[in-house]
């Protein structure tokens, strides 16, 4: 890219304006309470401002909710909320796109303020760290990329190549037979959306750009940062991982 990247939010010796949004409705049908559910004796909420906050990149963090509990929780942890997330938008169905056009522009109708870039951290991600965050911003600044998604690698036995569909009782290979690798060592790796890291510039979030993953760049992380939150065994796993990695004294 033709811009003067200098790391750390910087570009062209001026220092880009982050701003860290956590989406934390109140609803949750998989796990009632999600947001609030603790992991390691602080709740989803609490985990995802700690690591923003302990970022090196972002310079504003928000939280957008529709419960006063959520916007209680966060508050004391340390983010703001100027706004109580209408009700149109914090549905089942509701799509985050709508979220993020609707911070982006309440905070630029309700003072002015519009980031150079926006970074997506949702709760559910609670294994996520400050590095990744960091390292993600750093990825869509250096390379000029529109966005910026993390990723984990899929397992061998997950591998599409070696995936079925099931068509009249009847296993039918996903990919070409003809072109499916016989020995795991020979499969291409293939990655997956993780959920912990959306991020692109300011005017491709306002133009639906991250619709889908097409020309993001990819930031990889290991499997085991990766938990989704969408289940209580997924809960049960992130509290194994997360007391391993405190014992381990491994920093946020």
């Amino acid at each position: 890219m033709e811009e003067i990247w200098n790391g750390g939010g910087e570009l062209k010796g001026k220092r880009l304006e982050i701003l860290g949004l956590i989406p934390a409705r109140g609803g949750s049908k998989g796990i009632p309470g999600k947001n609030l559910r603790l992991l390691g004796g602080k709740s989803l909420v609490a985990l995802a401002v700690e690591s923003a906050l302990k970022s090196c990149m972002i310079t504003r963090l928000v939280l957008s909710t529709d419960s006063e509990a959520i916007s209680k929780e966060g508050k004391q942890a340390g983010a703001e909320v100027p706004f109580m997330r209408p009700e149109d938008l914090a549905l089942d169905e509701t799509p985050t796109a709508p979220v993020v056009i609707h911070t982006l522009c309440w905070l630029e109708e309700n003072g002015g303020y519009r980031p150079d870039i926006l970074i997506l951290l949702q709760p559910t991600a609670p294994l996520r760290q400050a590095k990744h965050i960091d390292g993600a911003l750093d990825l869509l600044i250096a390379t000029g990329a529109r966005c910026v998604i993390s990723v984990t690698e899929v397992p061998g036995h997950y591998n599409p190549f070696w995936q079925f569909l099931v068509r009249d009782g009847i296993l039918r290979p996903f990919m070409d037979p003809l072109k499916v690798p016989s020995r795991r060592q020979d499969l291409p790796p293939t990655y997956t959306r993780n959920g912990a890291i959306y991020t692109a510039w300011t005017d491709n979030w306002l133009t639906g750009t991250l619709s889908n993953s097409h020309g993001c760049a990819p930031y990889v992380m290991q499997s085991e940062e990766s938990v989704n939150i969408d289940s209580p065994e997924d809960l049960a796993l992130a509290e194994l991982i997360l007391a391993r990695r405190q014992k381990n004294h491994e920093k946020p």
